[in-house]
């Protein structure tokens, strides 16, 4: 376990060096169409300058954005004595900084870890995981999230959220060009049309492959990791087979965050289970069966 861990650190800090490059190469290329169209290749210039800087500003502040788009607020341990105290203890036998705890007040189960490594780490909790899990399932999923800081899966969760919103973004801009270009009655102009039908194609096949450079094998040696970090396999397996009995959707859902929770926050579609970032619950529970 000390050797795979090892590797997946190593593995998730040049991941975040590529992704980041991957994301400044889209943007380069969708300012090189624009300097195309325009015949001035200054634009793509500030496209790379722009990206540059947005890559810097996610790195350091993503974590704040996902903390708000949740909806968290950080508590402390008068307020939330059971989660902070459970969240403690393991990072003290972990060895572990003791990351910001944050509780966010929606009924469906969940938890999520985020920052730029352990030293600015956060970890959340919703209310409803508190009033489903017991105290051994508590401690296993918290044990899940930190194990999610200690290998640095929440960089890399903090880079794809900032990356997948951009790509949001980038596709409603097209698609208001494209919208002001129909009131100026521009219709016979390829430059909208042009961005939007490029976004249209690009932005999906970008966002697919986002996601799957989140991989499920995260999920996995989390898991392994929460039952090694507690010493008890078990509790790790009944937390869940919890979520999987009262799993629902998030109030507040975000698709670019959905790869940082222990559980799928997003409603349930065809095509939410064909590109989710989570192996089935069952999957996860059966690996975890076979590897006592």
């Amino acid at each position: 376990m000390a050797v795979s861990m090892r590797k997946q650190i190593a593995q998730n800090k040049r991941n975040t060096i590529l992704i980041m490059v991957a994301f400044i190469a889209f943007i380069a290329l969708i300012g090189w169409l624009f300097s195309w169209l325009n015949n001035d290749y200054t634009i793509i210039i500030w496209f790379v300058v722009i990206s540059a800087g947005y890559a810097l500003f996610q790195y350091f502040l993503a974590d704040k954005i996902a903390i708000a788009s949740a909806g968290a607020r950080e508590t402390d341990a008068k307020e939330s004595p059971r989660l902070y105290k459970t969240v403690k203890k393991l990072t003290e036998d972990a060895k572990l900084p003791m990351p910001r705890v944050y509780i966010i007040e929606d009924a469906a189960p969940n938890a999520f870890a985020t920052g730029r490594d352990p030293e600015h780490a956060c970890v959340a909790a919703t209310t409803g995981l508190l009033d489903v899990m017991d105290d051994r399932e508590l401690r296993a999923v918290m044990a899940h999230e930190l194990s999610h800081v200690k290998n640095y899966d929440i960089r890399v969760s903090m880079i794809i959220f900032g990356l997948v919103s951009l790509v949001g973004f980038i596709a409603d801009f097209g698609l208001r060009v494209l919208f002001y270009s129909d009131r100026d009655e521009e219709s016979n102009s390829p430059i909208g049309a042009l961005f939007v039908l490029v976004t249209l194609i690009l932005s999906p096949i970008v966002a697919t492959l986002v996601q799957m450079g989140v991989s499920r094998q995260r999920e996995y040696l989390a898991d392994a990791s929460s039952a090694d970090m507690t010493g008890d396999p078990d509790s790790m397996i009944d937390a869940l087979r919890a979520l999987d009995e009262h799993v629902r959707p998030m109030h507040q859902q975000n698709v670019a965050a959905e790869a940082m929770y222990i559980a799928n926050p997003l409603r349930k579609s065809i095509l939410s289970r064909l590109f989710s970032t989570h192996p089935p619950i069952e999957s996860r529970i059966e690996r975890l069966e076979n590897s006592k």
